[in-house]
């Protein structure tokens, strides 16, 4: 087992519109520089949001309180633009009082597909190390989009995790902007155990391993989010062609930062995968 831990490569602090309002509470990019020294972290790189929904619709109780003051009359979400220049003097912040510890730029890239041209300025500055690709939402009414927590109350949670998985291999022929996908789990945090029974990956096999074939052969790395560890996910991936993959907690505050790494690591040599020379190079098999 590999004795040092790897960058925590998908991190949010205060800079992310759903880390909250107080830093003391919520997302912090200080007091997480401060916990990753404490931990023994060489590495981390803080991919703030960034999101530029205009048709994004929420039910009542399916985003964060925190977050509530978003929604609008309407049911739509209406968020704050990244704020670039804050968040790139708060890095350079953290860089001068943290020199023990290599801090990465970089952004979590929501429906890059879809969204590119906002974002071709920002990414081709040169000033993000770092470009996480994800998948939040699919269409909802032919008009608006949502995220699978309001899908599932609208659409039988199989066809909601059949769009997801079909919607990868769209979002990877059509963006170039991310070189990581991110939680490809991510439909599966919200699958409604109530009405549609334990979430069984096999049933969704086929459109898993059509996902992960569509990444690794845009030679893309995949993410291995440690929310939870799924040991069906570094598997599939090796078998459809897989190279490389990167280390996620998502960590939306200082003390999530780099959860279940030990465990993540040794389940990724287990199929194959060797770290790269520096802690936030890619994992290659």
């Amino acid at each position: 087992m590999t004795a040092t831990l790897p960058a925590d490569a998908h991190v949010h602090s205060e800079w992310s519109w759903d880390c909250g309002s107080d830093p003391a509470s919520h997302g912090s990019m200080v007091r997480t520089c401060e916990r990753a020294v404490r931990i023994g972290l060489a590495a981390i790189v803080f991919t703030e949001h960034l999101d530029f929904e205009r048709d994004w619709r929420v039910d009542d109780g399916d985003i964060g309180e925190h977050a509530q003051k978003y929604v609008d009359e309407s049911g739509h979400v209406r968020l704050p633009p990244f704020d670039v220049e804050g968040y790139l003097t708060a890095i350079e912040r953290c860089r001068h009082d943290f020199p023990e510890l290599r801090i990465l730029t970089g952004v979590e890239f929501g429906q890059p597909h879809l969204r590119g041209e906002h974002a071709a300025d920002l990414l081709a500055g040169g000033a993000i190390d770092r470009v996480n690709g994800s998948l939040h939402m699919l269409p909802l009414d032919g008009v608006d989009r949502a995220e699978p927590t309001t899908l599932y109350r609208h659409r039988p949670a199989d066809d909601v995790m059949w769009s997801y998985l079909e919607e990868i291999p769209r979002m990877v022929a059509g963006s170039d902007a991310f070189a990581v996908f991110t939680h490809i789990d991510y439909a599966v945090r919200s699958w409604p155990v109530a009405t549609a029974g334990p979430f069984d990956p096999r049933r969704f096999e086929g459109g898993f391993r059509a996902a992960m074939r569509a990444i690794a052969e845009a030679d893309r790395a995949l993410e291995m989010n440690t929310r939870r560890l799924w040991p069906w996910i570094p598997q599939w991936w090796a078998e459809e062609g897989g190279r490389a993959v990167t280390f996620g907690s998502d960590a939306h505050g200082p003390d999530m930062l780099a959860a279940h790494f030990p465990e993540a690591t040794a389940m990724l040599e287990h199929f194959g995968f060797r770290p790269g020379a520096r802690a936030e190079d890619f994992w290659i098999r």
